[in-house]
């Protein structure tokens, strides 16, 4: 998930403006003798300006994890792309250097040097120790962080930068205004779709009475930290607390409680145990959908190493919990490092992510069939023809006989994944081939029901769109979307492209196992019409379950995982169609009453202690209504009669991914 800032999730957190953060608890580690060669010639012109790019490019992948220890805003406001994040550290930028008087000529004229530079610099490390200088002058992050966070990503983001169609004149637009240059490397794309003839709109039909009905656990964002320590601080400067490292807390505050802690830390393995061992009053299960981010938020120093461990801990966990139940995984942005990385297919070598893939591949062998395992692999372009096989950690099965599962890799549609700077239109091919997928799903009469990590309202906007397309024209054969990543509990309805009035589809987007930031563990499971002929496969409602974290870390307690509520019961609903979901967007306007419930469940039990006014209500709803990304005209339906202009002042605003 991206990450937020204080509350999980809430209001503002796309923002780079930073506070001042006080002492890091980290020491610095000895200089090595390569660091100590790097000052000499830090203070280069060209130099500064290499590191001033990766310190962007950082930025640019990882304003949300960099702002981590940000104070928390009480609401979520809808997505922005990467201009407006990266204008808010412009004029910081400004003021640190004297840019005030730089024109536009030398400005393009030092980024063509960079250019070059970047080309030429057989020393990485000199731009990284650079971009350390930045971010500790900048007060991006504490020292520590600053250092290895930088030094984690020097070799991906100069590859990147090597290989991108950033010019000069976009660089200076960015940095000096629209006169200078024009920042939109992100230009628009269209996939293809088959000149089949869309058919026309037709509902599904209710379940018979004693129809079966199969019961799906939904795991999302587990978000494991091997360094997890009952009694450490809770509110350190770093960005992930409750760890070894994270030193003790002020004598007036408590330390983290055994179980988990409201405050920006992540779960130790018991807890997952604990989740896991405790399904029973929620089962039996039919199968398993789990939609990733294992490892825990400390990106600053990940490895390779780091993040097998928890990919292959944690799937041990699960199977040994669930047993035969089938497990579906999907891949979360936190599984590679650097987080969000995840280059393209026509990269190659050590910076690809053929580590990843593999070890996933051999990790789900045991749940997947040879045609998923064989999309979900990573093959280099010597190894497949272009255009026949489409590959990189995403894949397809048939659970049951007329029902097909797509599991589609996100991050190919990420704004924190650096990579696609090079070339973000259709990475993969992914969503071509899930064009063709529901095509042959439509001709055989199947339905389809797609799992992925990062829910398509947070996407890149081309992306996003072409998505919308999808979605819209196979409207008939898609039963059900299902998410995760923001931690918190919600969803986005999908709209008729022409009026945007017709309510067609829904994402439900499921809350976190983990706590980050300040919420109850808990775990979703779906009631979905089951397994015979002609079945729906919609959903047709849905239960959370929470771990109290308060009554879990009393002293002498045993955890108790419980129902937190049934969504038709709890919100009237009279099933779960998105037009059931639409209207209650509608009812929550004018509710207040209706819309307090659905706040303390957003938040999994534990909202935010500062009141949801006005502003905050409109912006939550607006989301709930926002598939699409970067589209004014979604949010717009608050506002059909006239009698909530201010919503129009929330549109764009930050959000958290």
């Amino acid at each position: 998930m991206p990450v937020g800032t204080g509350q999980t999730n809430q209001p503002g957190v796309g923002s780079l403006t930073m506070p001042r953060y006080g002492a890091s608890p980290h020491q610095s580690r000895p200089r090595s003798g390569r660091e100590q060669g790097q000052d000499r010639t830090s203070g280069a012109p060209g130099l500064l300006w290499m590191g001033l790019v990766l310190l962007l490019a950082l930025a640019l992948a990882l304003s949300d994890s960099l702002v981590l220890w940000a104070p928390a805003e009480a609401h979520p406001l809808p997505p922005q792309g990467h201009p407006a994040r990266l204008h808010r550290i412009v004029p910081r930028l400004r003021d640190v250097f004297g840019w005030g008087n730089l024109t536009c000529p030398v400005c393009k004229g030092l980024f063509t040097a960079i250019n070059l530079g970047l080309k030429k610099e057989p020393n990485v490390a000199r731009v990284g120790s650079m971009a350390i200088k930045l971010c500790n002058l900048l007060k991006i992050a504490p020292p520590a962080v600053c250092q290895s966070i930088v030094q984690l990503f020097e070799d991906d983001m100069v590859e990147v930068w090597r290989r991108s169609v950033l010019s000069p004149s976009e660089a200076c637009g960015l940095l000096l205004g629209s006169t200078c240059g024009h920042w939109d490397i992100f230009s628009s794309w269209n996939i293809s779709l088959p000149t089949v003839p869309k058919p026309p709109p037709k509902p599904p039909s209710p379940p018979a009475p004693g129809a079966p009905v199969s019961r799906v656990l939904f795991l999302t964002d587990l978000h494991w930290d091997h360094d997890y320590l009952e009694g450490m601080n809770p509110d350190c400067a770093d960005p992930l607390c409750c760890r070894q490292g994270s030193g003790l807390p002020p004598a007036s505050r408590p330390g983290a409680g055994y179980w988990g802690e409201y405050s920006k830390c992540d779960l130790p393995l018991r807890t997952l145990e604990s989740l896991l061992s405790g399904l029973g009053p929620a089962g039996p299960f039919d199968m398993v959908y789990w939609t990733g981010d294992i490892p825990a938020h400390d990106v600053w120093h990940q490895t390779r190493q780091d993040q097998l461990r928890a990919l292959t801990t944690v799937t041990a966990l699960v199977r040994k919990f669930l047993g035969p139940v089938p497990v579906y995984p999907a891949v979360g942005n936190h599984e590679s490092t650097p987080v969000n990385s995840f280059p393209p297919p026509f990269i190659e070598g050590n910076h690809s992510s053929r580590w990843l893939y593999e070890a996933m591949a051999k990790a789900w062998e045991p749940w997947l069939p040879a045609e998923a395992l064989r999309t979900l692999r990573y093959l280099s372009s010597m190894e497949t023809q272009e255009g026949k096989k489409r590959i990189g950690g995403f894949y397809a099965l048939s659970p049951y006989p007329g029902l097909r599962l797509i599991s589609l890799n996100m991050n190919f549609c990420s704004r924190e994944n650096f990579w696609l700077l090079i070339n973000s239109t259709d990475p993969a091919g992914q969503l071509q081939w899930l064009v063709g997928e529901l095509q042959a799903a439509e001709d055989r009469g199947d339905k389809v029901h797609i799992i992925g990590h990062i829910p398509p309202g947070h996407c890149l906007k081309s992306w996003s769109w072409n998505y919308y397309r999808i979605v819209a024209r196979y409207e008939n054969t898609l039963a059900a979307q299902f998410f995760g990543h923001t931690h918190v509990d919600e969803f986005e309805v999908f709209y008729d492209e022409e009026t945007l009035s017709r309510p067609l589809a829904v994402a439900f987007l499921a809350p976190s196992a983990t706590t980050y930031i300040g919420l109850n563990p808990g775990y979703r499971v779906y009631q979905i019409d089951g397994n015979y002929s002609r079945s729906s496969h919609v959903v047709l409602d849905h239960e959370t379950y929470i771990l109290n974290l308060t009554q879990a870390n009393t002293l002498g307690a045993i955890p108790h995982w419980q129902l937190l509520y049934r969504a038709r019961e709890t919100y009237g609903l009279p099933n779960t169609l998105p037009t059931a979901w639409h209207n209650l967007v509608y009812r929550m306007r004018g509710d207040m009453q209706l819309f307090q419930t659905f706040w303390f469940l957003y938040h999994k039990g534990h909202p935010p202690s500062e009141p949801c006014g006005t502003p905050c209500r409109l912006a939550t709803l607006c989301a709930q209504l926002s598939a699409r990304a970067d589209s004014p005209a979604l949010c717009r339906h608050l506002m059909l009669d006239g009698s909530l202009p201010e919503a129009q002042s929330l549109w764009p605003r930050p959000l958290f991914c």
